[in-house]
């Protein structure tokens, strides 16, 4: 599985910014899944020096809910640490790990986040735009914007708002725990974000494509990359 589209990745800071912008024009914020088979879920840890990272992908099966694939790899890291350029940062590695897929997936789900980003375009909308795949943000946190409190019911959300935009849904995946920030990356809209961010939480908090790519990635993460 290789990138429809490809940009350089040796950049400066300030040439990331100017590629994010013009990159951003490009984010389908309408579209709509009418089956959905295949998800993918990628997920990057770092090593403890922050010299090198795990990055890995899941393939899971939507309609038979076990997992197909699962790839995993470690690379040095080629990009500072930037406020809003982390998408620069990790890529590379979440690239590098779809290389290795087999069944093209129907839709990619990131941890992280998507339109909810200060220029509007996060990791998942970066992926989304390169592999031109549907594609989701599921963050654990809030990165910017507002919102009203949660309902206290399994699938009740509340629109994420930032400078008088709605850029997200902080949505109630699990009963008693905190929400998830859910954003579009590209090509769906908020609610098919939402529904199938739903769709694929098994009783968890987080969706399962990108809970076991968490779980894959934190395993490997032990081994301390890069370590002599």
């Amino acid at each position: 599985m290789t990138p429809c589209l490809k940009h350089p990745w040796n950049l400066s800071p300030r040439e990331a910014v100017a590629l994010q912008k013009q990159l951003a024009e490009k984010v389908q914020r309408a579209g709509q899944l009418e089956s959905c088979r295949y998800v993918a879920g990628a997920d990057v840890a770092y090593n403890r020096t922050n010299r090198y990272l795990v990055a890995a992908v899941i393939v899971w099966d939507c309609e038979q809910r076990r997992v197909i694939e699962q790839h995993v790899i470690e690379q040095p890291v080629s990009f500072p640490y930037v406020p809003g350029l982390l998408s620069f940062r990790e890529s590379p590695g979440v690239i590098a790990v779809l290389a290795r897929v087999r069944s093209r997936p129907d839709l990619l789900m990131i941890d992280g986040h998507g339109y909810a980003h200060p220029r509007r375009f996060g990791i998942a909308c970066h992926l989304g735009v390169l592999f031109d795949l549907p594609t989701i943000g599921c963050a654990k946190s809030r990165l910017i914007g507002k919102h009203g409190d949660v309902p206290d019911q399994v699938g009740a959300w509340v629109p994420l708002h930032d400078k008088g935009e709605i850029i997200g849904a902080v949505v109630r995946t699990r009963l008693y725990v905190r929400p998830m920030y859910i954003s579009i990356g590209h090509k769906l809209d908020l609610e098919q974000a939402i529904y199938w961010t739903l769709k694929c939480c098994d009783g968890y908090r987080v969706p399962e494509p990108t809970r076991l790519a968490h779980i894959l990635v934190s395993r490997a993460r032990t081994h301390d990359i890069g370590e002599a």
